[in-house]
């Protein structure tokens, strides 16, 4: 069975989320700050009449800070009806990624409750977020 995956850059690595939790991939809007938020919480925005907050996925994953260019893009991920928007440098591809071809977390090097594993698709490694925990916190909302 194959997964479809959502392929993108940080730093220059590539991550991928699970194209389920995958609303859209929007252009980077202006973003209203909030007050007192944690520092990967860069704010809010109104996509289309819905106010959704935004994590800059590089601070959030404790990497280096990003430079946001003309291909930086914001995933709208939803889970628990709790929509968030992630800033990444750049969209990669979808791309199907067989189950055997995913190491999980627990089988690598790799500690990390941010993490599901690391797959490997045509001579790319790939860093696969599990979005469930990288969403679970107080303090996106």
């Amino acid at each position: 069975m194959n997964r479809k995956i959502v392929a993108f850059k940080l730093n220059g690595e590539e991550y991928g989320l699970d194209i389920q939790y995958v609303q859209s991939i929007e252009q980077l809007l202006p973003i209203t700050r909030v007050p007192n938020a944690p520092i990967y919480v860069k704010g809010v925005i109104n996509l289309r009449g819905n106010v959704i907050p935004v994590l800059d996925l590089s601070s959030k994953l404790t990497l280096n800070q990003a430079t946001y260019t003309k291909f930086t893009r914001l995933i709208i991920t939803k889970v628990e009806e709790i929509e968030v928007g992630l800033i990444v440098d750049q969209i990669s591809d979808v791309i199907d990624i067989a189950e055997e071809a995913i190491e999980s977390e627990s089988s690598s090097a790799i500690h990390s409750e941010f993490f599901e594993g690391i797959a490997i698709s045509d001579g790319r490694i790939i860093i696969l977020l599990n979005v469930e925990e990288l969403l679970k916190t107080e303090e996106v909302i």
